[in-house]
């Protein structure tokens, strides 16, 4: 399979999240992707960072719906987008996943939310597991995937090859300028992927947003724990790359075994 991760800036409109959406979906498209995952809650941006966050309300929500999946048939490419979901209960984190033909197969909510959100969002508390041509795939949303290991392992145990990570983490106005992936020195990010990958045997691919100070890269993870590609930090664009689906066993995720994990009662 041919997987696409695609990393555009901060759009300040729906419009203009919209045109990055397709320009990317074209440019993956072109290259032979399958598939192609936009960073977490892309529209209307997340909230609680140091940008503005467009307005975002249930007519926009279903049109930005409506003109993806429009262009996931045109181009023939499943889409995961990373957006808000509104709900009664408040807005969510969610990833919509569209399939070639521009059906909604469904979504993943962000069900374990960074403390910091929880003034902006309310969590889901359901997993689901999606398939494309026969692969099945999981999704965990940006502080799943770095602190709640378990939410990767939840789709690997039930035979997810891959786990997309929609995500931000970073800036557009402070902090260091990465140039080493995976640097000793550098923020944990990039090392957690190493991990999701390597205690799974799956690959992970994870998804950031072009910005000016990025704390971890738009990147592809092997079932073995190797970076297989990343983009350069802070640039714009769709980064597309071949996995080996027969090497995502699942081998580690299947071994394991909750019924040794019973709290002890002394007798």
């Amino acid at each position: 399979m041919i997987i696409g991760l695609a990393s555009p800036s901060v759009a300040s409109t729906l419009d203009e999240g919209l045109d990055k959406i397709k320009r990317l979906l074209s440019e993956a498209s072109a290259q032979g992707a399958e598939i192609v995952c936009f960073p977490e809650a892309y529209l209307p941006g997340l909230r609680g960072q140091d940008f503005e966050v467009f307005p975002f309300d249930h007519a926009q929500e279903e049109r930005a719906l409506r003109v993806v999946a429009q262009w996931a048939r045109t181009y023939s490419v499943a889409t995961i987008l990373g957006m808000e979901r509104l709900t009664g209960a408040g807005r969510q984190i969610a990833a919509y996943v569209i399939d070639a033909q521009g059906q909604l197969q469904g979504y993943q909510t962000k069900n374990q939310i960074d403390p910091t959100e929880d003034r902006f969002y309310v969590p889901g508390d359901t997993r689901r597991l999606f398939e494309i041509q026969g692969i099945k795939f999981g999704v965990v949303i940006c502080h799943e995937g770095w602190r709640y290991p378990e939410t990767v392992r939840w789709a690997a145990k039930r035979g997810a090859r891959i786990v997309f990570h929609p995500q931000l983490t970073g800036s557009n106005h402070e902090g260091v300028r990465l140039t080493e992936w995976g640097a000793a020195g550098g923020p944990y990010y990039e090392k957690a992927m190493v991990l999701r990958s390597m205690e799974n045997t799956i690959y992970f691919a994870s998804v950031n947003y072009a910005l000016r100070f990025q704390e971890s890269a738009t990147c592809l993870i092997t079932p073995s724990g190797d970076c297989q590609a990343y983009l350069p930090y802070g640039q714009e664009g769709i980064l597309v790359q071949a996995i080996k689906v027969e090497e995502a066993t699942g081998l580690l995720a299947s071994r394991y075994a909750p019924e040794r994990y019973q709290e002890f009662r002394p007798g």
